[in-house]
């Protein structure tokens, strides 16, 4: 089973309660950091990497000898990665998003494979559960190719756990595109509230089940709740705002760790989420 954790916006607490239901699992349970840009989940899990490998995406190199400046290639690139001035033709590498149609529509084989480096995979182990994640190269604009290398390591005879990007954007969409549960982490804020009605949106589109745990419960207003209970939104758990949750969050100190007391209120939303997907 493939549980994702995400929200709407950054800062809700996502990594938070992922971590944490990464550590009440038991044992074959696999923790993604899809976050590529901002991964934080190792700060809490504290894993040992063993293996780091570096990942590429294939794009475009011009051929100048052969290219007959017919155009093709620029028609075909929706990203502008491709433009044309009279007969000189020129390759913007950045913006590729490596879609390789420009490969295809070139008759005189001018276009040649080339490389860029977007990140680095890294995977180890902290504790029973298998950690992954993925570190985007700085100034690279696309996560999407990193994040799916990420999941590519998904192992299917595991819980695995998917702490996907904040926002409702295409990394955020790849994360929980293949999910068998999805959980919403948001506060009750004007902001939480706008941010949490887009990613349901989103997720009515995918048809996934889903349900939502509010965090820092007690602070801001009740409108979160009015808005699940008009939805009928299941909310799965409300966790209060506590000054030790705090301190311990900003010791990288795991929310479990800090109240040991959650570890089974996590532990039997597990249990609920798998009967619920299994009834399904």
């Amino acid at each position: 089973m493939q549980i994702a954790v995400a929200s709407g916006k950054g800062g809700t607490g996502k990594t938070t309660i992922s971590t944490s239901l990464a550590l009440c699992a038991g044992t074959d349970v696999q923790y993604l950091d899809c976050d590529v840009e901002e991964p934080n989940g190792h700060i809490f899990l504290k894993p040992k990497l063993a293996h780091s490998e570096t990942c590429w995406v294939t794009i475009p190199n011009l051929d100048d000898s052969r290219c007959t400046a017919c155009g093709k290639c620029r028609d075909i690139c929706n990203f502008n990665a491709i433009a044309q001035f009279g007969e000189n033709v020129m390759m913007f590498p950045e913006m590729c998003h490596s879609c390789l149609g420009c490969f295809r529509v070139c008759e005189e084989k001018a276009i040649l494979e080339d490389r860029r480096t977007i990140g680095v995979l890294e995977s180890g182990m902290a504790g029973n559960i298998e950690f992954v994640h993925g570190r985007v190269r700085i100034g690279e604009a696309m996560g999407v190719p990193l994040l799916k290398a990420v999941k590519k390591m998904a192992d299917p005879e595991k819980l695995v756990i998917i702490d996907a990007p904040p926002g409702t954007s295409c990394p955020f969409v790849e994360s929980i595109s293949d999910a068998d549960f999805v959980i919403l982490v948001t506060e009750p804020t004007p902001f939480g509230l706008h941010d949490l009605k887009l990613a349901v949106t989103v997720l009515k589109n995918f048809n996934i089940p889903f349900g939502i745990i509010i965090n820092r419960s007690d602070l801001g207003d009740d409108r979160v709740q009015c808005y699940c209970e008009d939805e009928q939104i299941p909310i799965l758990m409300e966790i209060p705002f506590q000054r030790r949750i705090a301190e311990g969050y900003a010791r990288g100190k795991n929310l479990v760790d800090t109240v040991p007391e959650l570890h089974d209120s996590f532990s039997d939303l597990l249990a609920d989420i798998a009967l619920q997907t299994a009834k399904e």
